[in-house]
């Protein structure tokens, strides 16, 4: 077993590689169908939005299609289970339809629909934090994993993903959110404050503080190895 002086260096070169802007490693295996918003769609979830109201079930099947793959990429990120991960998609679809008679029609649905999907999953995170169910993180598979090399370039997305979901478990859910929105998703201040309903200040707060705690977490799985 090599010394925590030894694992650090390529485990930390991956932390700050994420912290810094590099979200290659931990693409999305999932893959998504992008969808730009235009002017139709946006009339024609005005117009499903409408209809439903009204009672049509057609019309919130159609929405449910339209978005239904940024909402499961989005989740992906609270839960790499496939059950837990398709029960949390169900459940933004239901709260969005039971909140329908909310939607002012002021901004995207799909802006409604992050909100609601980021609250979902913020939600299991708590939950899963009091039954104490976390996945255990051990530092040195991932410097096995990694090898010599630089993280970001020979640890397949995958298995890097998994790694660093399982990392994120071992901090506070609202340090994981933060982090998450703004590294994983790549959401700027005032997108992510739009989610969680922080205001900017909070946002930049919560940001450097759980950037802090990562670190200190990852100092300290090192020097548990050698103790």
């Amino acid at each position: 077993m090599r010394g925590a002086d030894c694992l650090l260096p390529s485990f930390a070169a991956f932390i700050e590689a994420v912290i810094a802007e590099s979200v290659r490693a931990v693409a999305n295996s999932i893959p998504v169908r992008q969808q730009d918003a235009t002017v139709d769609s946006l009339s024609n979830d005005l117009d499903d939005v409408k209809s439903t109201r009204r009672g049509d079930p057609d019309a919130y099947r159609r929405l449910i299609q339209r978005h239904q793959d940024r909402v499961a990429r989005m989740l992906w990120r609270f839960s790499r289970d496939r059950r837990v991960h398709e029960e949390l998609v169900q459940d933004v679809f239901v709260e969005a339809y039971l909140s329908l008679g909310g939607y002012n029609g002021k901004a995207p649905l799909d802006h409604w629909l992050a909100r609601i999907a980021t609250r979902v999953g913020y939600r299991y995170w708590k939950e899963k934090t009091r039954r104490k169910t976390a996945e255990s993180f051990d530092i040195q598979e991932w410097d096995e994993a990694v090898g010599d090399g630089q993280a970001t370039e020979t640890l397949e997305p995958d298995h890097a993903a998994a790694l660093l979901h399982r990392l994120l478990e071992q901090m506070a859910p609202r340090d994981r959110l933060v982090l998450t929105l703004r590294y994983l998703e790549q959401c700027d201040v005032v997108e992510t404050a739009r989610r969680t309903g922080w205001t900017k200040t909070m946002v930049k707060v919560q940001t450097l503080r759980a950037r802090n705690r990562l670190r200190k977490l990852v100092e300290q799985r090192g020097t548990e190895l050698v103790q």
